[in-house]
């Protein structure tokens, strides 16, 4: 599969908010309760049996960590032994799995962190519900202060990107710099179409046809074809979430971040409008560099610009 960084959410061309809405299961029966949660016991064991194997593919990590927050216990997967702090947030449902190709070069310079966001599938565990983007920056805030890393480099794809500028928004202190992948509802907001197209993944009786349609639309690529795309779909299909949905940032807050931005928009997104984007993104990053692909790129080739963007560590 030739992808965006974005598959770090699932998306070559951008999934934003994918997986089912939030429950938890109990006695082998779902219930809601703000929080994100597998369908069932025996759909949990399907999702980890997928996640095992996607496990093997990434490069062996220097050290596992769950740190603990108000929100629940967060895996990081951590990689390198030297250099300043580069945070890794995959989009919605792509785990830390969907960045793998691009840890080797960047652990080469940084010490990188790679998380499973809090109330998506993954080896996260949330316990407590995750109301609106003031929680979203403090679970994130707490988990790399339980890290011991005082400023971070943030990289974030889709939603992820989303994550990581609010963190910077509502806690600029804790970020050194900020490279954003196709960020979700940052630059310019989601189309009612994507929505739209999404709805059937939502319905029981149709998602096992309209899942890979949709993710197959989204990627470019058969998601059964790749690690990364079985476990996306995987995710999709067992898990639900119970997130609020990433709210734009305003002109002043955009206006008003002062470490530097690498916003990577693909022209072929379909999580936004790519020009309305980019146009935006020049117009109130102070310290932007902007950059408008004409189509996805492989997640190495990311990698590769955001080393040619950060300070050499």
């Amino acid at each position: 599969m030739t992808v965006f960084l974005g598959v770090a959410t699932g998306c070559q061309r951008g999934i934003t908010n994918g997986c089912r809405d939030g429950a938890e299961f109990h006695d082998g029966e779902v219930r809601m309760s703000g929080l994100g949660g597998f369908r069932s016991a025996g759909k949990r064991a399907r999702y980890d049996a997928v996640y095992d194997e996607a496990l093997r593919a990434m490069p062996e990590p220097a050290a596992v960590r769950d740190p603990p927050t108000a929100f629940g216990a967060v895996r990081v997967y951590c990689f390198g032994a030297g250099g300043e702090p580069l945070v890794l947030l995959p989009g919605r449902c792509g785990t830390s799995v969907a960045l793998r190709s691009g840890i080797p070069a960047l652990a080469r310079r940084y010490r990188v962190h790679t998380v499973d966001p809090l109330g998506e599938p993954g080896r996260s565990e949330q316990t407590a519900p995750i109301r609106d983007g003031a929680d979203q920056a403090r679970w994130l805030d707490e988990t790399l202060a339980r890290l011991g890393l005082g400023r971070a480099h943030l990289l974030g794809v889709s939603s992820g990107g989303w994550l990581a500028a609010n963190l910077a928004v509502r806690r600029p202190e804790r970020v050194a710099s900020l490279t954003l992948a196709d960020s979700v509802a940052t630059f310019a907001p989601v189309p009612p179409g994507l929505v739209v197209r999404a709805l059937p993944v939502r319905l029981r009786y149709v998602s096992s046809w309209a899942r890979p349609r949709f993710l197959r639309w989204a990627t470019g690529a058969d998601p059964a074809d790749t690690v990364e795309g079985r476990l996306l779909s995987a995710g999709f299909q067992h898990f639900r979430t119970a997130l609020p949905r990433p709210v734009p940032f305003t002109d002043e807050q955009l206006r008003a971040l002062a470490m530097p931005v690498l916003a990577i928009i693909a022209d072929r997104s379909v999580v936004h409008d790519p020009r309305r984007a980019y146009a935006r993104a020049r117009a109130l990053l102070h310290r932007g560099e902007v950059e408008l692909w004409p189509d996805a790129a492989p997640v190495e080739e990311v990698a590769e610009r955001t080393l040619r963007f950060l300070p050499a560590s």
